[in-house]
């Protein structure tokens, strides 16, 4: 008879299998194409551009012996380089905190949406301390896709952030805000993380929708389930974003000091290296989900509903411990890993039935998952 192993204490298989997706995500070589509700589409060509440059160089430098050492021995060194410095930042939250310019103004709104009694005057000033989050605010509404209450005259541009909240309505923006912050703190403008960020922002969007529909079978206030599905990686966004600016720092810098002095060997070593996918995945292994809370605590929101549900999910109880809330969205973070393993043929049936098993999936959760459309969260 099979040893059921749901809820107790988390078996390695489980690890392993949540382990390979983030591999997935941060070290696979698949390119993903555009959601729905896409970022970074502008600078895909320079990611390609960039892939196929680094190729041709490497293939040219494996066919000589002389270049090969000096590319094995630069890319190296420049790897060292960018990963100590990027472990220096991770042990010292603060620093990241200041390098990364998350506010306590960014963090005070998804507090504020959590509260029930919250109206319209309170968010107004804070989302005004946020320039980008006013851009972003001011796009959607005057988006001619947006499905929202508009002016009459339609060729209006509404630019004042006072009618464009008015417009979207508190219970939109419990939705809109949330997924805003999270795509401003993922890396962008970077041709190195394009497909690293497009591929953590649809698992942080097929969580965050996964954890809307689990929250409403059980007749639970999705905003705080929601918000931490998404929040669930906030570290990860940062430290991705941290690690793809010093490695363009430096290798920049490099790449400048070997252009004036000339040597075309060593400049193209330092073309040819990647950024250190694999160094940066055990980053986020070893310090992702702890910084969520961290972070949240250092900005003062250690009493935060949102930072107590990821600090729940950080330590290792079991999953029959947590609370309801941390609950939804360990499974609604477990349903998003099983579809997009699935998708790249790296999970098999026993494993993905032993992943169900530990998180305790009904056949009635399980049928509301797999009725939902994960390629776009319905915001307006």
């Amino acid at each position: 008879m099979a040893i059921s192993v749901a809820g107790g204490v988390r078996p390695g298989k489980v690890i392993e299998i949540e382990r390979r997706l983030y591999n997935q995500l941060i070290v696979g070589k698949h390119v993903v194409g555009s959601m729905l509700d896409e970022l970074n589409t502008e600078i895909e060509e320079s990611a390609n551009k960039l892939d196929i440059e680094r190729k041709a160089l490497k293939l040219r430098i494996e066919k000589q012996v002389q270049e090969r050492h000096i590319y094995l021995e630069v890319s190296s060194h420049l790897t060292h380089t960018v990963n100590n410095a990027v472990e220096h930042q991770m042990i010292n939250p603060l620093s990241i905190i200041e390098s990364a310019g998350i506010t306590e103004s960014q963090v005070l709104l998804l507090d504020l949406l959590l509260s029930p009694d919250l109206n319209l005057n309170r968010l107004r000033p804070i989302i005004e301390d946020n320039s980008w989050l006013c851009r972003d605010l001011i796009n959607l509404i005057n988006s001619p896709t947006s499905r929202h209450r508009r002016p009459k005259n339609s060729d209006v541009q509404v630019t004042d952030i006072k009618l464009v909240i008015n417009y979207i309505g508190l219970e939109n923006l419990r939705l809109l805000i949330p997924y805003f912050c999270l795509r401003n703190w993922l890396p962008s403008g970077n041709a190195n993380l394009l497909w690293i960020t497009r591929k953590l922002w649809r698992y942080s969007i097929m969580s965050a929708i996964a954890a809307q529909a689990l929250a409403e079978l059980h007749n639970k206030e999705p905003s705080l389930t929601y918000t931490c599905a998404l929040m669930y990686q906030f570290a990860t966004s940062i430290i991705l974003s941290q690690s793809g600016q010093i490695f363009d720092k430096t290798w920049g810098t490099w790449l400048r000091e070997a252009s004036q002095s000339r040597d075309k060997q060593v400049y193209d070593a330092i073309m040819a290296t990647d950024f250190p996918a694999e160094s940066v995945f055990e980053q986020v292994m070893q310090h992702g989900h702890t910084l969520n809370w961290q972070l949240l605590n250092l900005l003062k929101f250690e009493d935060s509903k949102m930072t107590s549900v990821l600090k729940e999910l950080d330590h290792d109880y079991h999953f029959s411990e947590l609370s309801a809330d941390a609950a939804i969205v360990a499974k609604a973070s477990c349903y998003a890993k099983v579809l997009l393993l699935e998708e790249q043929q790296l999970i098999d049936p026993q494993e993905r039935r032993i992943m169900f098993d530990y998180y305790e999936f009904s056949p009635q959760e399980l049928l509301r998952l797999k009725a939902q459309n994960f390629r776009k969260l319905d915001l307006l």
